[in-house]
């Protein structure tokens, strides 16, 4: 848990870096929404710590900073189309709005969700050390096949996603996850390996420890069946 102190600061970008500390995250959203109408910036970094705001805490915590994270990412949207980090944010945020909401908000967002994760890659084929390609490998796996889900095309972007960035612990977790439904055992053990053990990126150092977090805990789990 970060210190309070950094919550009293004016800078967002300072602020955030302790957004371990619920207090500070609020305090970061709260001075970026002060210019995000019109600042492109403003509103993706609001729409990137409501989504950290929308992982963490009660149900309905999280439900209200997403839905405040969705907002600000359509405003980015809205002021910088040919960008990519408003698109991803916006995608980041329904996607895990949806996966709270249950099925019915799931497929309410299902095509937006990956609309705005494929033009994030044709932005940026490379964003965020590949973290589209993890996103979009995620929406494949979660998916159901009726609606567009497909497990092959979940592996391949997966894959892609460690092409770029061969630590990416999100891909190497839900990698491991499709695996192991599939049988594929030997593999998801090394990829859950692979997770644990990578280093802690600074800038990412609190969704390092939670996915790393993950990839024990699934681990931990496919050890038990």
């Amino acid at each position: 848990m970060g210190s309070s102190l950094p919550a009293q600061s004016d800078n967002p970008d300072a602020v955030y870096r302790d957004r371990e500390n619920r207090a500070s995250a609020m305090r970061a959203a709260d001075l970026w929404e002060a210019r995000a109408s019109d600042d492109y910036e403003a509103a993706w970094k609001l729409a990137r710590v409501c989504y950290w705001l929308g992982t963490h805490g009660t149900k309905e915590e999280r439900r209200a900073a997403l839905e405040r994270g969705v907002k600000a990412g359509e405003t980015a949207v809205r002021l910088s189309p040919n960008r990519p980090e408003g698109h991803f944010w916006l995608a980041a945020n329904m996607g895990t709005l949806a996966e709270l909401g249950g099925l019915r908000q799931g497929l309410k967002f299902r095509g937006r969700i990956r609309d705005e994760l494929q033009r994030t890659i044709a932005l940026e084929p490379t964003y965020e050390q590949g973290s589209a390609e993890a996103a979009l490998g995620q929406w494949y796996a979660k998916v159901p096949g009726l609606f567009g889900g497909d497990n092959k095309q979940a592996e391949a972007h997966f894959r892609r996603a460690l092409a770029i960035n061969p630590q990416s612990r999100p891909a190497l977790v839900n990698l491991a996850d499709l695996l192991i439904d599939e049988g594929r055992k030997d593999e998801a053990r090394t990829l859950l390996q692979r997770a644990v053990d990578a280093p802690i990126d600074p800038e990412w150092a609190p969704e390092d420890k939670d996915s790393a977090a993950d990839a024990a805990r699934l681990m931990k789990k496919m050890e038990r069946k």
